[in-house]
């Protein structure tokens, strides 16, 4: 029993140091700074949006799928080079920059970017890239990988 109490205070002790900064350890009873909407501003620009993505292959092909609804394709950029596949974009919010008092805001407006290196070798002048219904859909060819030979041993 005191074994399991021992673990279950390592583990508090571990998820409390993961949401520790430097400036937390050195004043120990001191409360984090609080988040202003200034400093969310600053670093949102710093950051864009993640994209998230679904990657899988067929025989033919390795198929990358992203839900870019409320993108129009004139605002994605889509590339590749050397295996790196680069999706990014811009998600405008519409007509509300008129708004004075924000009730809920909880989707995300503005720069979106997804770099992944694509887990097969492909052939990048053979993609194929389609929009729709917010979805987009890049599928290229997979180059065929050869079967390894038996050496005969003599």
């Amino acid at each position: 029993m005191a074994r399991k109490q021992n673990e279950d205070l390592l583990i508090e002790d571990e998820l409390a140091a993961a949401f520790l900064n430097d400036d937390d350890l050195s004043q120990p009873d001191s409360p984090a700074p609080a988040a202003t909407d200034d400093n969310w501003e600053e670093n949102e620009e710093d950051f864009p949006g993640q994209l998230a993505v679904d990657v899988y292959e067929t025989d033919e092909k390795l198929v990358v799928k992203a839900r870019t609804a409320g993108v129009n394709k004139e605002d994605l950029d889509v590339s590749i080079s050397d295996g790196i596949l680069t999706i990014s974009g811009t998600l405008s919010s519409g007509d509300d920059h008129d708004a004075t008092n924000w009730h809920i805001q909880e989707c995300y407006w503005g720069e979106f970017s997804r770099t992944l290196a694509l887990p097969v070798s492909v052939k990048e002048d053979e993609v194929e890239a389609v929009l729709k219904d917010g979805v987009l859909t890049v599928a290229f060819s997979k180059i065929k990988q050869e079967q390894a030979k038996k050496i005969q041993i003599q």
